[in-house]
């Protein structure tokens, strides 16, 4: 009696450890439900917005400018950031500081991509921080729910 019971707990620790793989795999491979705070984004994106995010795009180099990403915050790598996509590797882009007093040219590395909010009077993002590597982005937005 005590091996029944013993090998039923097994295999239900054996299935849950299977589909746990499974689960961390499409979420880290294929992509996700996530939620946006702050203001960087608006009017595109509100406080709180439900976003669908796809992973496949970072994988095959499939970002391109003007899409809107999910990416570790630098500053806070226990964060995500959401920013829309402004430049690309190899770039020159004309930004304005965050007073809008200062236009300055900055240079996009290679590996790195340069991300603003849309709302650029209240967004945290490279015009703080510079260009950012190309491995703290973590998805492309593809739908956003109503």
């Amino acid at each position: 009696m005590l091996r029944g019971v013993l090998g039923k707990a097994f295999r239900l620790a054996g299935y849950t450890i299977q589909y746990g793989c499974i689960a961390h795999c499409a979420f880290e491979y294929v992509g996700g439900v996530v939620m946006c705070s702050g203001p960087s984004m608006e009017p595109t994106i509100q406080n709180s917005d439900i976003v669908f995010a796809e992973n496949l795009s970072r994988h095959f180099y499939g970002i391109q400018r003007g899409d809107i990403v999910i990416a570790k915050s630098p500053s806070d790598p226990k964060s995500n950031i959401c920013k829309r996509v402004i430049g690309l590797e190899g770039d020159k882009i004309l930004s304005t500081s965050p007073s809008d007093v200062f236009k300055s040219r900055s240079y996009v590395p290679t590996g790195h991509v340069w991300l603003e909010g849309d709302n650029l009077q209240n967004s945290t993002d490279s015009r703080y921080y510079g260009p950012i590597p190309y491995g703290l982005i973590r998805g492309r937005i593809f739908f956003k729910k109503c």
